[in-house]
């Protein structure tokens, strides 16, 4: 099991192009990008208050049928509205429950491992550093890390920090490994970068232009570390964490379990038992998948990314200036960027996130779409089927497209006054 944005085990990425492929329509041109900002998180202004709206019932449906034609444990989705004028502020639902033993549901506020979604904080901060000229996007990463990947053919003098954070560095995923085809027996292992980054440039060069690697987001912090003086965990929490207030997020190190109210996550594990998978070690995920949050704050911090609240115009554009990704480990129609994933909407339009998994089962979500629309998902089971990764998928779609609620309801259940 690896730290993939979206599909999760080889088998179903395999197959995964051809039953998606129905869901790629032809997009509008992208949504004109933000005024400039200041290199450092701006805290977050005081928003207009909007009504929170019933979920609309094409919504309520699709993630009922996660719940009950693909079994998974739990979900939730959370849409938010940045815009004004918008009837409806905020909407959520969810469907199935956050924790067996005690029937809890999910809810929007519970925290999360957020798996791949970790890689966009991390490419912020590196295009922080960019836009403050400490790094250059177009350096090779010997200039940063003279030596470390220079062997079994990979060469870092010939590979640009641009490369890492877009996945065209040629470099394979050291999740990839033959230990980690059987990932329980690795949940409460410590891990260092340089250990997993080695192991990586020992396994062969894979095929095709883009190919996805935690391995590119590791080195990625240890430039950050180079560059800064700190690591690159404090970086990111100093620079973004902090500053946007996210209460729910935070780096847990070698701490096995989540702090404060959270959905317990469950995977199958190798007798064929669902097994709750929440205590788990993600040193092996570092700034490329170990951040614990919720969808809550994942929804604020695409929100402020997006806004022009963490970085300038240039910069933003940069990230956002894509590559066609592989669809057998995303989708059909699906861009990657710098630390971030654009993909057509059934409505017109593109959603730019991130997407993450983790082997424990937790999977999240967020994206932001045409009109300043953003959703936030979490899964506390990873769908196990072609057919239950398209109902995910068909989950964000209808987040983005279905028209909002006009209805106002009581506030969010279990939001934090």
């Amino acid at each position: 099991m690896a730290l993939f944005p979206l599909i999760s085990t080889t088998r179903e990425r395999a197959g995964v192009a051809a039953l998606l492929v129905a869901l790629v329509v032809p997009v509008a041109p992208a949504a004109a990008l933000p005024a400039a900002a200041s290199q450092a998180a701006a805290p977050l202004p005081a928003a207009r208050p909007h009504p929170v709206c019933a979920p609309p019932a094409e919504l309520r449906q699709a993630l009922r049928t996660l719940t009950e034609r693909d079994r998974i444990t739990g979900a939730v989705v959370l849409v938010k509205h940045t815009n004004a004028a918008a009837p409806c502020g905020s909407w959520t639902e969810s469907a199935g429950t956050a924790d067996l033993s005690s029937g809890r549901p999910m809810i929007a506020t519970d925290r999360l491992r957020a798996g791949s979604v970790t890689k966009t904080f991390t490419a912020t901060v590196v295009l922080q550093l960019a836009a403050e000229h400490r790094l250059a996007l177009d350096a090779p990463v010997d200039r940063y890390l003279p030596g470390l990947v220079r062997r079994n053919g990979y060469d870092g003098r010939h590979i640009t920090v641009r490369q890492l954070l877009r996945h065209t560095s040629g470099l394979p995923d050291y999740l990839d490994t033959p230990e980690w085809e059987h990932f329980e027996r690795l949940r409460y292992r410590h891990f260092e970068p340089r250990e997993l980054v080695a192991r990586a440039l020992d396994l062969p060069r894979p095929s095709g232009d883009w190919h996805y690697a935690t391995t590119n987001y590791l080195l990625a912090g240890m430039i950050i570390r180079e560059v800064t003086g700190h690591a690159p965990e404090a970086e990111i929490t100093r620079r973004v964490i902090r500053p946007l207030g996210l209460r729910d997020t935070y780096w847990p190190g070698d701490e096995i379990r989540i702090r404060g109210p959270h959905s317990r996550s469950y995977f199958t594990a190798e007798d064929g038992r669902l097994t709750d998978g929440t205590a788990w070690n993600m040193t092996f995920g570092g700034v490329g998948g170990a951040l614990v949050s919720s969808p809550d704050d994942l929804s604020r911090f695409i929100s402020a990314l997006f806004g022009g609240r963490l970085l300038p115009s240039a910069q933003l554009a940069e990230m956002r200036r894509t590559v066609a990704a592989d669809p057998d480990r995303l989708w059909p129609g699906a861009r990657y960027g710098l630390g971030l994933i654009s993909s057509p909407l059934r409505c017109g339009g593109r959603w730019w996130g991130h997407a993450g998994t983790v082997p424990g089962g937790h999977r999240a979500l967020t994206a932001v779409g045409p009109g300043g629309r953003t959703v936030a998902v979490a899964l506390n089971e990873v769908p196990d089927t072609l057919l239950a990764e398209q109902d995910f998928l068909d989950v964000v779609q209808t987040a983005f497209c279905e028209d909002p609620p006009s209805r106002a309801t009581p506030p969010i259940e279990g939001k934090r006054q």
